[in-house]
């Protein structure tokens, strides 16, 4: 029945694309997202679904979309020249299989967050992209949230749909994800024109942000609470009354703590004591394994060269009843253990260039939404209040995804790169609309056109 239901979705949706061809990104936006060959038990396992809707997409926009207010921006270029490195090193990699096999879907992402800011001419086509990354996104977070109320969840436990730890399925990267959409939620939910704000919209979105503040309980991933933490200062920074709403806050998570897992406060309390912590104390040595593995290899080692690790360190273990515990040091030995971080996942695979292009393109993007915001933040063009929410709702999303970037290797997260088209597109959007209003005569006839929205 699932299948069933998967292949009628999927077809209506490809029929309405072949109509208007941009939906064709949200298509592969969709399947990127959701991964319903994932889901389906036969029909859709032998058909590459994606690799179809990204031809169609890339077809639709080369041969049939209109480009003529189409503007590359230096970052695309960046992302390209980043692409055009991981193939270099991929080609060099230490671990060749392997790396082929993230080649595979990495080189698609990057392509992708190329060609999508192309396509977003137009404030209807931002806001398109924005509602499909949220309600793909709502459609593993909903069941995840879901479950967490009824059963508390698990550390590596919460079946999220499908019994797959990748993608937006791991833990820690859905968790990341989650939080970094609430803003984006919220700003759909207040200027959303594909589905007008009402009392419906601000329920679901309401029940959706809230579905969203479990998955971290859920999963139990540390990630999700520092992520958690981050939002809540980013949102008091923009608050008009801040001592309100930090005593409002803190009453909150106060009330909240008896009613939260006793795993999961048990798991959150590692956050302080690192050392008692084998996961966390890996992590440590992993990094400090890749900064020296940079100095040796300064052009990288391909995708999954962190298989070559290997380290001996002590960590500290607690024993005996609570009040009299005893602590003790193991020895651990550990080899060919993930990143776990995306700055060092960066680093190791592609070296000190592909790191530079990689933050390059993060940097450039947080400084170029700011001052979007900055600039429109005090607009009283009733027609373009929409952008600085919008800029706002994105910067405050982009640095979330890079807090919890720190503790999961999503470099080359496609929902990641997904927000930074996002945030490319309506950049450049906003550059068309300033040039083409410097350009109408002060006092226009009746007639004239006026610049599309």
């Amino acid at each position: 029945m699932r299948d069933l239901f998967l292949v009628a979705f999927l077809a209506a949706y490809f029929a309405l694309a072949f109509k208007r061809p941009f939906l064709f990104f949200l298509v592969y936006t969709y399947i990127d997202i959701v991964s319903p060959q994932r889901l389906s038990y036969f029909l859709l396992n032998s058909v590459p679904i994606s690799a179809i809707a990204f031809g169609l997409a890339f077809l639709g926009w080369a041969f049939i979309d209109d480009k003529r207010d189409s503007r590359i921006s230096v970052r695309q270029i960046l992302i390209l020249a980043l692409l055009v490195w991981c193939g270099y090193t991929t080609s060099h990699a230490d671990f060749p299989v392997e790396a082929a096999s993230k080649w595979s879907w990495v080189w698609k992402s990057l392509v992708f967050a190329v060609f999508l800011p192309l396509t977003l001419r137009t404030r209807l086509r931002i806001e398109a992209l924005a509602l499909t990354m949220i309600l793909s996104a709502s459609s593993i977070i909903v069941t995840g949230g879901i479950k967490t109320a009824l059963s508390g969840g698990g550390y590596g436990s919460l079946n999220l749909m499908v019994d797959n730890n990748s993608g937006l399925y791991e833990g820690s990267i859905i968790s990341t994800v989650a939080i970094a959409i609430i803003p984006l939620i919220v700003w759909l939910a207040r200027h959303g024109t594909i589905i007008r704000p009402s009392r419906l919209v601000t329920l679901y979105a309401g029940a959706l942000i809230f579905a969203c503040l479990l998955i971290p309980v859920g999963t139990e991933a540390r990630t999700g609470l520092l992520c958690i933490g981050m939002l809540g200062g980013l949102l008091w920074l923009h608050a008009k009354r801040r001592m309100l709403y930090g005593s409002l806050v803190a009453l909150a998570a106060l009330a909240a703590i008896p009613l939260l897992p006793s795993n999961f406060t048990n798991r959150m309390n590692t956050i302080q004591n690192y050392q008692g912590d084998q996961s966390a104390s890996t992590r440590l040595q992993v990094w400090k394994w890749t900064w020296d593995y940079a100095k040796v290899h300064p052009g990288g080692g391909g995708f999954d060269a962190y298989r070559s690790n290997s380290f001996t360190y002590d960590t500290v273990q607690k024993d005996g009843a609570p009040g009299s515990e005893r602590l003790t040091r193991v020895r651990i030995t550990e080899k060919s253990r993930a990143y776990h971080n995306s700055y060092f996942e960066v680093l190791g695979e592609q070296g000190y260039l592909g790191f530079a292009l990689w933050i390059t393109v993060h940097i450039l993007s947080l400084g170029s939404i700011f001052r979007l915001y900055r600039s429109m933040r005090t607009t009283t063009n009733e027609r373009e209040r929409w952008v600085a929410p919008l800029a706002l709702a994105l910067l405050q999303g982009h640095l979330i995804c890079l807090l919890g970037s720190m503790f999961v290797g999503i470099a080359y997260q496609p929902f990641i790169f997904m927000m930074l088209a996002l945030e490319i597109g309506l950049s450049t959007y906003m550059r068309r609309k300033k040039r083409e209003a410097a350009t109408l005569p002060i006092f226009a006839p009746h007639t004239a056109t006026l610049p599309r929205t």
